[in-house]
Parts: C-alpha cells; sequence; structure tokens
C-alpha cells in the first residue's frame, strides 16, 4: 500500500484520491499497486456501488513519476501475476462498478488516459489535459489509441497525440472527454453529489446498464435481443418492484437492500 494514496468510504461510495501534491500527484510503483488493490476491495464489496477518483492540493494526476519510471521500469505484460501497472489498468478497465472523476489542475499521460475508462467525469475549469507521449519519444497507453478515436474520431485523436499539446477542461467537453465542466471550488461537491446520486439507484441494474454500454459494437438486432432478455429478467426483480411500489406511493425508492 501506499501513504500517497487516500481511501474513504461512505454512503455506498468508495472514494480513491491522489494524494502527493509536492509532485502534483505523480504516480509512483507503490501508488498503482494501492489503487488496484481499493479498486478490487470495492469490486469485491456489495456495498459499495460507486467509486470516485479526486486528486489532492490542486491537482489531478502529473503522470508517472517519470525518476520512479526510470528506476523501475514497468512490466506492462498482460499475465496471471500482473505488474503494478498492469494490475491498475486491468482493475479500473474491467471494473463493473460505476467510476467517477473528479480532475482539476493538470492531468498529465496516464493521469489523462484513465479517464478514457472512467463512466462520469468532472472538470474543473482550471484542469488541463495532456498526452505528451510523443514529445518523450513514447507511445501513448492504456488502450488510448483504440479509444480515443473511437470516442472523439481519428483526426482530432491524432491531434491530440501528434502534437501532444495540453488542452483546457472547455476543449476537453467539446470533444466529449469530460462531461461538465465547474468552478475549481465546486469540483468535488458536484464529483460526490453525482457519485451518491448513483450510489441511490438500484445496484443491479447500475451494472448491467454500464455493462451493456461497456460491450461493444455488435449487430443492433443481437443488442436489441440482449437489451430484451435483461429487462424481462429486471420485471421480476426486487429493484424493479421497489421502484414501482416508490412511484405508486409517491416515495423515493429505497435500494439499501441487495438484491437476494
Amino acid at each position: 500500500m501506499s501513504d500517497n494514496i487516500l481511501v474513504s468510504a461512505a454512503a455506498g461510495v468508495l472514494e480513491i484520491r491522489f494524494d502527493r501534491a509536492d509532485k502534483k500527484n505523480a504516480f509512483t510503483i507503490p501508488m498503482y499497486l494501492a489503487i488496484a488493490a481499493a479498486l478490487q476491495r470495492a469490486e469485491a464489496d456489495a456495498s459499495i456501488r460507486v467509486i470516485l477518483l479526486a486528486g489532492e492540493g490542486g491537482a489531478f494526476s502529473a503522470g508517472n513519476d517519470l525518476q520512479d519510471f526510470m528506476q523501475n521500469p514497468p512490466d506492462l505484460e498482460d499475465k496471471p501475476e500482473a505488474g503494478p501497472v498492469m494490475r491498475f489498468m486491468r482493475a479500473l478497465s474491467t471494473a463493473r462498478k460505476v467510476v467517477v472523476a473528479a480532475v482539476q489542475g493538470p492531468a498529465v499521460g496516464v493521469g489523462a488516459t484513465l479517464l478514457l475508462h472512467c463512466d462520469l467525469v468532472v472538470a474543473a475549469d482550471n484542469a488541463r489535459l495532456s498526452l505528451p507521449f510523443i514529445n518523450l519519444g513514447l507511445v501513448p497507453e492504456f488502450g488510448s489509441t483504440l479509444l480515443l478515436p473511437q470516442r472523439i474520431g481519428y483526426h482530432q485523436a491524432a491531434e491530440l497525440t501528434l502534437l501532444g499539446e495540453p488542452f483546457d477542461a472547455a476543449t476537453a467537453q467539446r470533444l466529449g472527454l469530460v462531461n461538465r465542466v465547474v468552478p475549481a471550488a465546486e469540483l468535488l461537491d458536484t464529483a460526490r453529489g453525482l457519485a451518491c446520486k448513483l450510489a441511490a439507484k438500484a445496484p443491479e441494474a447500475l451494472l448491467l446498464t454500464k455493462q451493456l454500454l461497456k460491450s461493444g459494437a455488435g449487430p443492433l438486432h443481437e443488442r436489441i435481443v440482449e437489451e430484451g432478455a435483461h429487462f424481462a429478467r429486471r420485471l421480476h426483480s426486487a429493484e424493479f418492484h421497489e421502484a414501482a411500489s416508490a412511484f405508486f406511493e409517491k416515495r423515493p425508492p429505497d435500494f439499501s437492500k441487495p438484491e437476494p
């Protein structure tokens, strides 16, 4: 574990906060291990329904700590006993729980590409994203050469990665990489509000909706059939019956009890 990763849980939300402000929350190997462990904890804990990622000290993350990386080159092979970085990447990219990110200040390298694996991204108006891999003689990572063109189109993705120039929160929102931009002073409250709102939703329906959204492109008819099968099963679920009862009784639904 790492002293630079703060983990707390409340109201169904697990917060993972990067706390290495003197280095703008640049990631070290111990930090990767700690984040991966926290993500795995969230997956295993039924009481945790949403994960919130945030940075302390006015920064999200300056990316990899280059000195640490040069001293401890990462093992990026995908194998059962994966190295710390791949363990982190695997845990975030396969997370079943909904992941919200609160981004302020610099979000550089992996500090930006990890956002492609989050479900909702709230950015402060002072956020500045950058994919500077080309400037370091490197290539983008974390699946970003696949996900970026899918999200924003080839030419926009090429501009961000081939030039490696920073861009602001408004540009990130225009490109569809950020859901909303808020004043820096409101960032955490806004992100926590969204996380709590999500955590109050029907948990199994939330998981299934994310699963469907992330399952990739395929024939439309197959997706219609897949959705229909899930929909039919959900009509018999305790979550649906609670939601319907709450609607007729004009009260908020209570999804605090897990599905039997």
